[in-house]
């Protein structure tokens, strides 16, 4: 942090420090939002083991050791990222899924519910989704998990959609997961090809996709 210069002037007594302040006068918080925002597109462009740490730092206008300061390592600020981004994820989903509308709505309601969180910052999705994490590592098991709990989600969801046609297969319930999950991240990919489409064209795009797919 920086502290304070006194003022050239005996009548005016020096400047304390302010608590919390981050770099050049900036609090903390919010410089470490600033750092989150730059890293989060950086791991979801690039995933955790081809990101630049010096790329990071240098669009947040900070040092490299500024990032090690705020966050101890890559490792660490890729896990505040994944915290980041993983838990709105799982809210709009769980929000998108509650209550007792029909269960054929449900899949338009997630996908909308996914492109609003990610409207922003459309890499986020593969931070969660990063296919560099090694198997065995902490950074695995900590995304693994939350992807589990949007697993479980989607088995709920698609489990629910089945049954209401009449269907209590598990196994085609464990297939239909597999084909939706694999379909969310196939829009988010074509998504984020397309940085001229707002979330709400693609939510529009996806009710006519799912229109055409129903027949």
């Amino acid at each position: 942090m920086n502290t304070a210069r006194a003022s050239s002037s005996a009548a005016t007594p020096p400047a304390k420090s302010a608590r919390g302040a981050g770099t050049k006068g900036i609090p903390r918080a919010r410089r470490e939002e600033q750092i989150l925002a730059a890293a989060v597109d950086e791991f979801g462009r690039h995933g955790h083991a081809s990101a630049s740490m010096a790329a990071i730092a240098g669009r947040v206008g900070v040092t490299k050791p500024m990032l090690y300061t705020y966050f101890g390592s890559k490792d660490g600020l890729y896990l505040a990222c994944l915290e980041r981004v993983a838990p709105r994820l799982v809210t709009a989903i769980e929000e998108a899924m509650a209550g007792e509308r029909p269960a054929a709505e449900t899949p338009h309601r997630v996908l909308s519910a996914v492109f609003g969180v990610l409207e922003e910052q459309r890499g986020a999705w593969f931070v969660l989704y990063d296919r560099t994490l090694q198997p065995g590592t902490d950074l695995h098991a900590a995304a693994h998990r939350h992807r589990r709990t949007i697993d479980d989600l989607a088995a709920s969801g698609t489990a629910d959609l089945l049954r209401g046609h009449g269907n209590e297969d598990p196994l085609d319930a464990d297939a239909l997961k597999h084909v939706w999950t694999g379909t969310v991240g196939a829009l988010v990919g074509w998504w984020t090809s397309h940085p001229d489409q707002s979330a709400q064209d693609m939510a529009a795009r996806c009710a006519r996709l799912l229109t055409a797919v129903r027949g």
